[in-house]
């Protein structure tokens, strides 16, 4: 049995609940209050970060991409077709591509951001960054939102799916950083028809329904967050 350390809004979580989704994977799921920096969650993963994967008698895998790399490896079964992975290496250097734009870059400008200031500061010390949402630093994640949903429909609308034909890992991660966001209600999917409509595909799939299920206290979701037609 897999165990996977997360939290409901981790972006990163989000992503290896996805996965493990489209996989039919099954993992015990333990909500990590990184913040706490726990002595036994950080003897998993000394630099105190989710999500971390855990299987029996292995050593703990941490980080949403050595998970993704670790689950395709290991744990995805079935021919080429059915993998979230093409087999072609030039189409597999997009797929990493697209996902790290969204795991690195899109969270580093947005996702991470937007969570971190509205929700984690809530219960972090002053210590650790704590207290009220920087209102600059909101600002600065919505203006950047822009240009990324931007990009994302512009993806959409000269292919089937963000990386090519298939969905893939960069879909998922796409969606899992979206999803975050929309949570909030931060994701202006007026302004993007190609990317709303996309959206609306991947959220109306199997592996999204524990996603749309989440509901934070003291942070409810936005109105339209679970509505699979917006």
């Amino acid at each position: 049995m897999l165990t996977l350390f997360h939290h409901p809004l981790c972006p990163h979580s989000r992503y290896v609940r996805l996965i493990l989704g489209e996989y039919g994977i099954e993992a015990r799921d333990v909500e990590e209050r990184f913040w706490e920096r726990r002595e036994e969650f950080l003897l998993l993963n000394p630099a105190g970060e989710l999500p971390v994967l855990v299987a029996e008698g292995e050593p703990p895998i941490p980080g949403a991409a050595i998970i993704a790399e670790y689950i395709e490896e290991t744990r995805a079964n079935g021919s080429g077709d059915d993998r979230l992975m093409p087999l072609q290496p030039r189409a597999r250097v997009e797929v990493r591509r697209l996902a790290s734009w969204f795991n690195d870059k899109f969270h580093a400008e947005v996702s991470g951001p937007l969570v971190t200031e509205r929700v984690f500061k809530r219960h972090m010390t002053q210590e650790q960054g704590g207290g009220p949402p920087d209102t600059d630093v909101l600002r600065a994640a919505r203006h950047n939102m822009r240009y990324h949903l931007a990009y994302l429909g512009w993806l959409v609308r000269t292919r089937d799916w963000l990386a090519g034909e298939r969905l893939s890992l960069a879909d998922l991660a796409a969606a899992a950083h979206l999803s975050a966001a929309d949570y909030l209600g931060e994701v202006p999917w007026n302004e993007d028809e190609a990317a709303k409509n996309w959206y609306a595909r991947v959220k109306s799939r199997p592996s999204f329904r524990p996603i749309l299920a989440d509901v934070l206290a003291g942070v409810p979701p936005a109105k339209n967050y679970a509505d699979l037609d917006f």
